[in-house]
């Protein structure tokens, strides 16, 4: 009764149902990666959307690079240009960039600034 599910036997995972899994797996990996790598920011808020699914078939897709789209509210932020406070995440976020995340749709914002989430 212990809820593990056995990959023999009827009540078992199918390959498809473990290919699912080990496909979202590595997206959650990715977002934690994300999250880890934009602490350095001191984020006041941070959202991180994983948007891959809508991308199904995309060529960024087929290679495994997620989408992704991050709201981050920062003091890091203050007095920047928006290509600068850009600049500052993909800094951040590193490698990353050219490996697990294919495309990262940004909105950095300041605390006294107004939140305009798309």
């Amino acid at each position: 009764m212990g809820g593990s599910r056995s990959v023999r036997g009827g009540g078992g995972l199918c390959a498809r149902d473990h290919q699912t899994v080990q496909e979202e797996l590595p997206r959650v990996n990715v977002a934690e990666k994300l999250r880890e790598r934009l602490s350095i920011l001191h984020p006041d808020a941070l959202e991180i959307v994983d948007e891959s699914g809508k991308h199904v078939g995309h060529a960024g897709a087929a290679s495994g690079g997620g989408h992704y789209q991050i709201t981050i509210v920062s003091q890091s932020f203050a007095g920047k240009s928006p290509v600068a406070r850009h600049r500052l995440v993909y800094d951040a976020v590193g490698d990353l960039m050219r490996r697990e995340v294919h495309a990262l749709a940004i909105q950095a914002l300041a605390p006294d600034e107004p939140d305009h989430r798309p």
